[in-house]
């Protein structure tokens, strides 16, 4: 038996740059890795896939990231071998944090350990860029520069250390969906991915927070202006920055300490936000 946690991710900086002739989008993004986590356990079995899932409705068969990457590795390295997972979810589902992605980097990751593949890290990345394109991140983990469908990674110097608060509102928004009704000339402020790579090479919480952005909030916004508001909340409450995560719909805010974090985060419950969470950086 091994047991993995499975980090979420949030965009500090999220640009989309154009459609590829395959369908997806070409992707800039600064990604960074905070310690709200999934927790995946493995039991090795012998022969089938078998997966258990802490949450009512979210299926535990092939259509679950998790099990695909399973079936994956089983496939790559060693037919025959079987596990069984057990999935305790932590990360909301539908959010914009990679939760389903984190779980299947974890299996990658925890099977190798398991059944003794030996397999380097960037050996798996390759196998976890066929599951989707933030598993490769939610392997690695850290602070990274996500470029081509989001696969392709370089490192960065890390994030000071901060607090994050996330909060996601009652709502689910389709990712597929945003990435069909994003137009780049209406794309509004831009991320400048140079200026934040400077600030993370200087150790620059402060110039990293001026310069959060993402792209994705021009079209998820209009549609859904309750994230509007909390990030309005966020920053009034005395947050440095706040941000819509990937697709959305759940915001990030970056906070200096951990009172101030639960505070903001206590403000937001009071007012109805149905999930909120204070993170650290990982």
């Amino acid at each position: 038996m091994l047991t993995v946690q499975a980090y979420a991710k949030i965009n500090l900086a999220l640009d989309v740059l154009y459609k590829r002739p395959d369908g997806y989008h070409e992707v800039a993004m600064i990604m960074q890795a905070v310690n709200l986590a999934d927790t995946v356990t493995l039991t090795s079995q012998t022969g089938d896939i078998t997966l258990n899932v802490n949450i009512l409705g979210l299926p535990g068969d092939a259509s679950n990231l998790a099990y695909r990457a399973a079936a994956l590795l089983q496939e790559y390295a060693q037919p025959g071998q079987g596990v069984h997972i057990e999935l305790d979810k932590q990360i909301p589902l539908a959010a914009g944090l990679a939760g389903g992605s984190a779980d299947a980097a974890a299996v990658l990751k925890g099977l190798n350990e398991l059944w003794g593949l030996d397999l380097s890290l960037d050996e798996l990345g390759k196998l976890a860029a066929k599951l989707g394109s933030d598993v490769p991140f939610c392997l690695y983990n850290g602070t990274k520069l996500a470029t081509g469908r989001g696969e392709l990674l370089a490192p960065l110097p890390a994030l000071p250390a901060c607090y994050v608060v996330l909060a996601k509102p009652a709502i689910e928004v389709p990712t597929a969906w945003v990435y069909r009704q994003f137009k780049v000339e209406q794309a509004g402020r831009r991320p400048d991915i140079a200026a934040m790579s400077k600030y993370l090479a200087e150790g620059n919480l402060a110039g990293v927070a001026a310069n959060v952005a993402n792209v994705l909030e021009s079209v998820t916004i209009p549609a859904y202006p309750e994230i509007a508001r909390i990030k309005d909340h966020m920053l009034a409450y005395g947050a440095m920055a706040a941000l819509m995560s990937g697709s959305g719909p759940t915001v990030f805010g970056i906070v200096g300490c951990r009172d101030q974090a639960e505070a903001i985060a206590g403000r937001l419950r009071d007012e109805g936000v149905p999930e909120v969470f204070v993170a650290e950086t990982v």
